[in-house]
């Protein structure tokens, strides 16, 4: 069973274009073409990154963090209640406002104290500024370094000037080691990420990452067995040069650089909707679409990876929609608008709003009494203090 779906797996017709097979595609001692075996290596590499990534964000990022200032916020931790607890692990973590008057019912308690309960263990459970520094400190030196290096291995090579280069000899174009470890060092990276996805830090755009690390691990795999190696280097090394200016911003905005923050944001939007709306399309998309087929006709590898690229160009239009809105609010109220993937903390709002009515209701209560007294005083029935004025401007001590 497993063999039989091996061989279906691997039929050249799924790979490879019309008229060459896997013999065509044959190793020698001075030619050598993308294994699929080779993608193995991937896995004990992406393990390896997990433990750098480790040891970074606790000997480097971590000490920088304190050192530039980054404090965590004091968050008010839940009390004890085994009942509420339990309901928030195993139902749900917002539970609706009748849930909220039963779980009070069983707790023998007010409901307001319940929902506070629910929104300091939800806070509890969200990222510290600390931790997302951490992140972003990691993710922007691996991007540096990734993008330098992609821009290392291709200054010299001719597709990176003339795409059509990208199609020259295929499927028979050499795997040069150069190539490989770049690949190597990307998929690695991805991989990674997938490894750790349960506990780093989860924004809004959760699933739309998922996909995004799907596809791209997707690509990278279907397009180095399939010897797309040379689109697949321009897809990697687009995709990082707007990365390189998007954790740096994250980075000064957790420092509370106002300033530096909102310059690097503009300069990120400009690279990223450049080198996404623009470059990729022209450079990879118009590349693989047409100009693939002067070399070659239609195949299933050639659907498979238009249709990865489109999915990663849809997860491009919207991240850009995001980034567009964000600019517009920049330009009408001249400030940065928090990262609308980011999750608040509800503390911040709720835990402030419960104090103002306190004020209020402590305010209101004042001024009744001080109004009251002041309309007794204005009738003769009771004065304010113990002192009382006479008619010959004596005063006279009750």
């Amino acid at each position: 069973m497993a063999h039989a779906l091996t061989e279906w797996l691997w039929q050249h017709e799924f790979w490879l274009p019309p008229g060459v097979t896997w013999e065509d595609m044959q190793e020698s001692e001075d030619v050598r073409y993308p294994q699929p075996r080779d993608l193995l290596l991937s896995i004990p590499f992406a393990l390896i990154l997990v433990v750098i990534r480790c040891a970074f964000e606790r000997g480097i990022a971590l000490p920088l963090s304190s050192k530039l200032g980054v404090r965590d916020k004091q968050r008010p931790k839940a009390q004890p209640s085994p009942m509420l607890e339990t309901f928030y692990s195993m139902r749900c973590k917002n539970p609706e406002e009748g849930e909220l008057i039963s779980l009070a019912k069983q707790c023998d308690l007010p409901v307001r104290k319940v929902e506070r309960w629910f929104r300091r263990r939800r806070n509890a459970d969200r990222p510290s500024l600390s931790k997302k520094f951490c992140e972003a400190c990691w993710r922007f030196t691996f991007y540096i370094i990734s993008f330098f290096t992609g821009l290392a291995v291709l200054y010299d090579k001719p597709w990176l000037w003339d795409h059509r280069e990208c199609w020259t000899g295929y499927p028979q174009q050499p795997l040069q080691p150069s190539l490989f470890w770049y690949y190597l060092l990307e998929l690695s990276f991805y991989w990674s990420l997938v490894f750790t996805l349960p506990f780093d830090v989860k924004r809004k755009d959760f699933k739309e990452q998922i996909v995004h690390h799907a596809a791209t691990i997707f690509l990278i795999g279907f397009s180095y067995c399939a010897n797309y190696i040379r689109i697949g280097t321009l897809v990697m090394v687009i995709h990082d040069a707007s990365d390189c200016f998007l954790e740096p911003t994250k980075i000064f905005n957790y420092m509370k650089w106002k300033k530096t923050c909102d310059s690097l944001f503009m300069i990120f939007s400009a690279v990223f909707l450049i080198s996404r709306l623009v470059i990729f399309p022209y450079t990879v998309l118009y590349n693989t679409y047409y100009y693939s087929m002067e070399i070659f006709q239609p195949f299933f590898g050639y659907y498979f990876v238009n249709a990865l690229l489109i999915i990663l160009q849809l997860l491009h239009v919207f991240w850009s929609c995001l980034i567009i809105h964000m600019v517009y609010k920049f330009i009408l109220q001249g400030t940065m608008e928090k990262d609308m993937r980011s999750d608040t903390e509800e503390s911040d709002k709720d835990e402030e709003r419960e104090k103002i009515r306190e004020k209020e209701k402590n305010g209101i209560t004042y001024f009744s009494n001080v109004t009251s007294n002041n309309y007794i005083q204005r009738n003769g029935s009771e004065p304010l203090n113990d002192r009382t004025h006479l008619t010959n401007g004596h005063v006279k001590e009750r």
